[in-house]
């Protein structure tokens, strides 16, 4: 018999698994917004299961919103030479789940 195929057969699923989380993060296309750049078309990655994410989209900067706590996030932007925090805390908007504001600046940002 062959002791190690239970083994075998367990590490199968877990990479099994795991290439299936891995599918499930990937990039989606998706219609994006933000006050500096106006409507353009993007890609959308989950990044946790807290709800944080990133925008990617060519000739734009990217943009990563980071999940403090349920409805309030930090944000990042990478205009090319590595990410920079963007001031205060964006809050989930109340108006369209899709998009999060930042009541000290004014600005928004919404993926769909």
């Amino acid at each position: 018999m062959y002791p190690r195929t239970g083994a075998c057969r367990a590490a199968a699923m877990a990479a099994a698994v795991i290439l299936m989380g891995a599918s499930a993060a990937s990039a989606k296309p998706a219609r994006c917004f933000t006050t500096d750049d106006g409507y353009f078309n993007c890609d959308f990655r989950s990044l946790d299961r807290a709800g944080s994410f990133r925008i990617r989209a060519p000739g734009h900067p990217t943009y990563t919103l980071e999940m403090d706590q349920p409805g309030f996030a930090f944000g990042y932007a990478d205009f090319g030479g590595g990410s920079v925090a963007l001031p205060g805390k964006y809050v989930g908007s109340r108006d369209d789940g899709a998009c999060w504001n930042n009541p000290g600046t004014g600005t928004r940002i919404c993926a769909w």
